[in-house]
């Protein structure tokens, strides 16, 4: 831990998993290393616990003897790495670089989708109909006749949506819908 500190990184330790859990809501995203055989809880339960957390932590598992086992359901509740102990320091704070790193890349990920469903929002309802008709590849006369409307008037909505979207052809319309999670991909 120290060589970690000396490296930049905040360092904060808990005494059980049960005394990370309730605090985890007051910490800054970050990196979890986490012992699989943890007193008081499981560590998978500890995995679901951060991965309920959504993207603020990345975790890597750490463990004595870790079995195969161990370790696929480690990775199953999206542990970012497993290391058997003792393990070299070096492997250790390389797992951690490349743990920032995801975290990095998921904060922007996190950002890109935030900034996608705000501009969403800008949408009224009938704006969001016609979209979601659009997406499902309908042409304006079928989504039309299924919002009982003139196709003039989708041609309408569909212009205030790529204008309040603030994009010049329907695949930028689509990419923010799908990026917000507004409709799966298809």
């Amino acid at each position: 831990m120290l060589r970690l500190a000396k490296a930049g990184c905040i360092v904060r330790g808990f005494r059980s998993a049960d005394a990370f859990l309730a605090q985890v809501d007051e910490l800054d995203p970050g990196v979890v290393v986490l012992n699989l055989h943890i007193p008081a809880e499981d560590g998978v339960d500890v995995l679901q616990a951060i991965r309920a957390q959504g993207s603020r932590f990345v975790a890597i598992v750490i463990g004595a003897e870790c079995t195969v086992r161990a370790a696929v359901q480690a990775m199953k509740a999206e542990a970012f790495d497993v290391l058997e102990t003792p393990c070299e320091p070096d492997a250790l704070v390389g797992a951690i670089d490349a743990a920032l790193q995801r975290l990095e890349r998921n904060r922007a990920a996190s950002a890109h989708t935030e900034a996608a469903t705000a501009t969403l929002a800008k949408l009224s309802m009938r704006e969001r109909e016609v979209l979601k008709g659009l997406i499902d590849g309908r042409p304006n006369k079928q989504i039309a006749f299924e919002l009982s409307l003139s196709p003039r008037t989708v041609e309408i909505y569909r212009a205030n949506l790529m204008d309040k979207l603030q994009v010049r052809s329907l695949s930028e319309a689509l990419r923010i819908a799908f990026t917000a999670g507004l409709f799966p991909a298809v």
